[in-house]
């Protein structure tokens, strides 16, 4: 029997199913796999069960009254800033060239025929594995941006550096003002002020002044002025 193996990954598995006996078989089968197994009889319910649980395999009848299983699937696919969701779709009837292709335009990643073999679940949810483990590596690869440590540039997946308002502007069209925090002007600005206010009282106190001299900036030279008669 194939049940005696079980699944490398502990999963969420959310069975979806309008027939209680046909729910009852699946959330059987999926739970002798290993899986938590979570239960929904019709779209509407569970997406509330989406929404309060980071279930990341959904096995999902196709007719269902109401919300059937490929509208449950288009709206899985279109949650804002969720993980990806691996979607197996329960039919009975015969597939056809139209209905697949149907399905994988509503975001389907696969079919499982009724009735229920259970070798057939096993296979399934084994690629659904490999899938979610896949795409929260990814998920956490971009989750780090590469940054210089000294000029504060980023590297994009281009391997080109640039100044972390651009990349951030390119990918969300947020536009920057810049500004001076106060412990900015406290550590960084204040001391400059300060020494200008110093080497200008320098320059007057050494007669500078009524020349008309400018006082120096910190980090630039003064130029250089030769005199002809």
């Amino acid at each position: 029997m194939v049940f005696g193996f079980r699944s490398s990954l502990f999963m969420k598995v959310l069975a979806v199913e309008d027939d209680p006996t046909a729910l009852a078989i699946l959330t059987r089968a999926l739970a002798k796999l290993g899986h938590d197994v979570l239960t929904a009889t019709d779209g509407e319910a569970a997406l509330d069960v989406l929404a309060a649980d980071p279930v990341r395999v959904v096995v999902s009848d196709w007719l269902m009254p109401g919300l059937d299983g490929l509208e449950l699937c288009r709206r899985v696919r279109s949650r804002p800033g969720s993980d990806y969701v691996y979607f197996i779709l329960l039919t009975g009837q015969t597939p056809t060239e139209e209905n697949q292709r149907a399905a994988i335009e509503a975001g389907v990643d696969d079919f499982l025929q009724k009735p229920l073999q259970p070798h057939e679940i096993w296979m399934r949810l084994r690629v659904a594995e490999r899938i979610v483990g896949f795409a929260t590596q990814v998920r956490q690869l971009e989750a780090f941006l590469p940054i210089c440590g000294y000029c504060k540039k980023i590297r994009d997946d281009g391997n080109y550096w640039q100044q972390i308002e651009s990349y951030i502007n390119a990918r969300t069209g947020t536009d920057f003002s810049h500004s001076i925090c106060p412990d900015c002007y406290t550590s960084v600005v204040a001391p400059q002020l300060e020494q200008l206010k110093r080497d200008f009282e320098a320059e007057r106190a050494g007669g500078g002044g009524a020349g008309g001299t400018t006082p120096s900036v910190p980090g630039r030279s003064r130029p250089h002025v030769r005199r002809t008669n």
